[in-house]
């Protein structure tokens, strides 16, 4: 017996669910080349326009001129740095959490928290729309898992009420593909008044949400009490690399000693934990970042009515384009491509059957030429691929 890979692919292509990486040949940006060919792209998760920050990359400069390129070895033999510590208590304070513990990953992050929380004998709860890290997680937990309906707290009281053990309840804060936010004074009551924790990996929302960019906890103005357990990562408006967890002594405690991703992985390298130190630095400090996007979506919302595109409901720089057929949405990608535009086609399995998109995401860096133009060839392409159709 032979594993027939080549059958697999094939069947992949068939069904236009084929991925591929495009390469890019220069540093995040408006505009970008990918591929070798010139474009302005709204496919970035880099929100604030840090990534090729200046400030961030002197940063990152001088950490490696001082701290070198590597970690060297695990946070728990000697690869816990001055700058790892650092930026650990930064993030502490920005989260109004007594303390944070750096992941390399977000993916790691996720699965580290439910795996170390929850096992058997357990519960852990998660929203059907949840990343696939945190759905890895909950399976991997050994704990019993139960998806609820998207954002439904009569869903999550009907599963609460058969929980079994310690429960966590897991939830992305804006969900990634869909660009809406977790009913959280909704999903937290709810938790709380069955004894259960609130879990939320908030990757997308800081930076972008809440007064000073914390993210969905302080938009809603919820404290450790509601969400006992928080999630970030640093790739996406941080503008760098890494995630974070923040909460309780205890809490990050249990982690360092329990969690299995976080014991057995080489840290991040010192320099990065530099550059974001001053990325967060940026973040909580340059509010016009987080008004121009906020105009940035209001304008093209209000754009994209009068075209008569098929939004999604998100108030984020996630802006979904709803095209249910995959191999439509590559042929509105291709044809947005041919006119200098990069916007990704999502497809199945990332996004449920008959849900494919072009997920459209917006920058501070992105002008609002930029995005006239974006709704101008939106308006004739759309038209092209309906008739299409």
């Amino acid at each position: 017996m032979t594993f027939d890979l080549a059958t697999r692919l094939a069947e992949r292509r068939a069904a236009h669910l084929y991925r591929q990486r495009p390469l890019l040949e220069g540093p995040q940006g408006s505009e970008v080349v990918v591929d070798g060919q010139a474009l302005l792209a709204f496919c970035s998760n880099d929100y604030l326009g840090l990534a090729n920050h200046p400030e961030v990359i002197a940063a990152m400069r001088a950490g490696a001129g001082r701290w070198g390129v590597g970690g060297g070895a695990s946070h728990l033999v000697i690869g816990h740095s001055t700058p790892h510590h650092e930026l650990e208590e930064a993030l502490a304070e920005f989260t109004g959490r007594p303390r944070a513990l750096l992941f390399s990953t977000g993916y790691m992050a996720n699965l580290a928290a439910v795996t170390a929380l929850v096992g058997q004998g357990d519960t852990v709860l998660e929203d059907r729309l949840n990343h696939a890290s945190l759905l890895d997680a909950g399976l991997l937990s050994g704990a019993r898992f139960s998806r609820y309906l998207h954002n439904d707290a009569v869903s999550l009281s009907k599963r609460l009420e058969r929980a079994e053990g310690n429960t966590l309840v897991v939830s992305d804060g804006v969900f990634s593909m869909d660009g809406d936010l977790a009913d959280l004074p909704t999903l937290c009551a709810e938790a709380r008044s069955k004894g259960a924790w609130m879990m939320v990996d908030d990757a997308h929302g800081f930076g972008p949400l809440g007064a000073t960019g914390g993210g969905i906890v302080e938009h809603f103005g919820m404290g450790l009490d509601d969400v006992p357990v928080l999630v970030g990562t640093l790739g996406k408006a941080f503008g760098t690399a890494g995630a974070f967890v923040a909460g309780s002594e205890e809490l990050i405690e249990t982690l360092i000693q329990f969690a299995r991703p976080y014991i057995y992985t080489t840290s991040q390298p010192p320099a990065v934990a530099c550059a974001t130190l001053r990325s967060l630095e940026l973040l909580r400090t340059e509010s016009w970042r987080r008004d121009h996007l906020n105009k940035l979506i209001g304008r093209f919302r209000a754009g994209a009515a009068e075209i008569g595109l098929s939004l999604m409901d998100s108030p984020t720089p996630i802006q979904p384009l709803l095209v249910g057929d995959s191999e439509r949405a590559l042929q509105l990608s291709a044809l947005l491509k041919e006119r200098g535009l990069l916007v990704g086609a999502i497809r199945p399995p990332t996004v449920p059957a008959g849900g494919a998109r072009l997920r459209v995401t917006f920058s501070a860096l992105h002008s609002e030429a930029q995005l006239e133009r974006l709704l101008d060839a939106l308006a004739e392409c759309w038209p092209q691929v309906n008739r299409d159709a």
